[in-house]
């Protein structure tokens, strides 16, 4: 099946071929990808939108001296397997296997790692500007989606990049698709320049004219690119000060290949527009590419099938409902979400509640402020964004939302390890950077239906509060009908015990409970990263010979760092162990894998406490077999 892509152990080997035999390159790499993901899972649509576009730009540019940025990164899967790594396929996403995204350390070919998006202009332009300042000739191309086009920092280095004298390539991938489906004035502004009746109509009148006279047609058609500039008006990105070609098709290789050819021969900044499928060439994924942007293992030949066994909700299906329901009790509730309608769990709330939801595009800073004004108008805000989004809009969330004290709810998905997007995506720091915020207070709900009532808890408060929950499903506990709270800022025991004290911050309180179970030991349910339950943490202290404290979180500011700072401002010395996440990035792998290499399961907390506290445990075990004895 794979005759010419077998031969292919690099962009070398490509550049070797005919230009002749590269649609059936695209073919046989089309056919790989897809049945290589639909064993392994990963990202689909936006990688069978590429593969024409992979092919062209590796066969006409001297990649990796010409230097290629694919921003997010989610569509370079062609790319990972024309740069050596198709005999590794098999291992994409899992621990110690290929990262689902660009990464330096992986390939010299990946020449700047990315997962969040509209950073491929910024990182293209300075290795272009870096290239003139070395005196070296060559040329750096960024490869952005129109979703990715929506966030400032890609126009703020468009701005930049404008004024600068030196070999950029801007390729604007228009799939009109991002992950949810596109909003706001650029998406229409492109729909608008793609389907201009004057555009339309000058192309078809000279294809029909020129079709009689072959040589004519072709040269038209080379020509077409250039020509454009005189049908389409003066766009946005010639305002920009970059020599804007296009709209061309992107899965043509007879146009890809001779206008790359042509741009490579360009000075100065050059925009390239390029229009793709999400999901080309497998029908199922082209009608419904959102299903299949990041599906799980399928047989291609029968697609994504309906699980017969119904799965234990996820926390991100709990927050979807919750939202519905809270926006039916309480009509000043508006959601919002900066791309991320299906990931956040919004599809039902804009679909029932179309008129109080906002997708602000891939725009997290816009959204944070966004969700201020609405606040400071008397609305009740809650915005619906990924841990490693928030991270983002960090200085709007200081300065817009937390110093001016507005009832803005954050609904934190992704908190904690992720699994197969690996470290990127990982919510890890989200109580370290929270907690040092005045005002802010952030929730850690230990399962499903804690995460409903601390979600109202939250949204009946009048300053900003985080609610942080993981990925995936949680102990299967179900949730309550209804709106009920719990007590702002207060946690609970949740297992009586003696001599060591667990306090657990969200999930991970279920795997504290089966090691407390073996140790004898006191298992707390703080659920407030902040404010503390410093009256309950006292009390616990007071009573207890030695604490840990496990979170899923970074070690370095997080939770058992707030324990620590509250024992020394009460005058309380008392032996601490902080479990969590090392100072390190994690990698991608399996989630339970993940954590047990971290020490977060329940034998890995157990072994934790006996290292640390093995006199201890020793003692309390001897007393309680001399108890059992007597």
């Amino acid at each position: 099946m794979y005759q010419l892509l077998e031969t292919i152990n690099s962009p070398a080997d490509l550049r070797r071929l005919p230009r002749t035999q590269l649609p059936r390159v695209a073919d046989e790499l089309r056919a790989y990808l897809l049945d290589s993901v639909s064993r392994t899972g990963g990202h689909l649509s936006s990688n069978l939108g590429t593969v024409e576009l992979t092919v062209a730009l590796h066969y006409v540019f001297n990649t990796p001296d010409d230097r290629l940025v694919w921003d997010v990164g989610h569509q370079t899967y062609p790319h990972k397997i024309l740069t050596g790594r198709r005999d590794r396929m098999d291992s994409l996403r899992q621990l110690d296997g290929l990262s689902g995204f660009p990464r330096r350390s992986e390939s010299e070919y990946d020449t700047f790692g990315t997962a969040h998006s509209s950073t491929s202009i910024s990182a293209a332009l300075g290795m272009a500007m870096a290239a003139k300042h070395k005196g070296e000739d060559r040329h750096a191309v960024a490869i952005i989606g129109d979703g990715a086009m929506s966030a400032g920092m890609a126009f703020e280095a468009m701005n930049n990049a404008g004024v600068c004298d030196c070999n950029l390539l801007v390729i604007l991938n228009d799939n009109d698709m991002s992950i949810s489906p596109p909003v706001g004035a650029l998406n229409r502004y492109l729909a608008q320049l793609m389907s201009g009746q004057f555009y339309a109509a000058a192309k078809n009148v000279g294809k029909q004219v020129l079709k009689g006279a072959p040589p004519l047609f072709e040269l038209a058609k080379r020509l077409e690119t250039h020509a454009k500039g005189m049908i389409v008006p003066a766009t946005l990105f010639e305002n920009f000060g970059f020599n804007y070609i296009g709209p061309i098709d992107g899965h043509d290789l007879e146009s890809l290949i001779p206008t790359l050819e042509n741009i490579r021969q360009l000075k100065g900044p050059q925009f390239l527009h390029v229009v793709t499928k999400k999901g080309q060439g497998y029908k199922l994924a082209e009608a419904d590419p959102v299903a299949y942007h990041g599906p799980g293992k399928f047989d291609p030949a029968l697609g994504l099938q309906k699980a017969t066994v119904p799965a234990k909700q996820t926390f991100t299906q709990v927050f979807g409902r919750w939202l519905c329901d809270m926006a039916v009790q309480d009509k000043r509730l508006v959601g919002i979400t900066p791309a991320m309608r299906e990931g956040s769990g919004m599809l039902e709330f804009h679909q029932r509640f179309p008129e109080r939801y906002y997708d602000v595009g891939i725009a997290e800073q816009h959204a944070v402020t966004f969700a201020a004004g609405m606040a400071c108008e008397g609305l009740k805000p809650v915005v619906a964004i990924y841990s490693t989004f928030l991270q983002r809009g960090y200085d709007q969330l200081i300065h817009d939302v937390a110093l001016q004290n507005l009832p803005v709810v954050f609904a934190l998905d992704r908190a904690g390890l992720v699994g197969a997007d690996g470290a990127t995506h990982a919510g890890a720091y989200d109580i370290a950077f929270l907690r040092c915020i005045p005002n802010m207070s952030i929730a850690c709900p230990a399962d499903e239906n804690e995460c409903r009532k601390l979600l109202t808890t939250a949204f009946e408060q009048d300053h900003p509060v985080a609610v942080r929950y993981p990925r995936g499903a949680g102990a299967g506990v179900a949730t309550e009908a209804g709106l009920a709270s719990l007590p702002f800022g207060r946690g609970e025991i949740r297992l009586q015990g003696s001599g060591i004290a667990i306090l657990a911050f969200g999930t991970l309180l279920h795997p504290a409970l089966v090691a407390a179970e073996k140790l004898g030991a006191t298992v707390v349910n703080m659920r407030w990263a902040k404010p503390l339950d410093v009256t309950l943490l006292l009390e616990v202290a007071a009573s207890h010979e030695a604490l840990v404290t496990v979170e899923e979180g970074c070690l370095m500011g997080g939770a058992g760092s707030a324990v620590s700072e509250a024992l020394q401002q009460a005058g309380v010395l008392k032996p601490l162990l902080q479990l969590g996440l090392q100072d390190e990035f994690t990698e991608h792998g399996d989630p339970a894998v993940l954590l047990a290499m971290q020490g977060l399961d329940a034998a890995g907390i157990e072994a934790s406490i006996n290292t640390r506290f093995a006199t201890l445990v020793e003692s309390r075990a001897s007393k309680v077999a001399l108890k059992s004895v007597a």
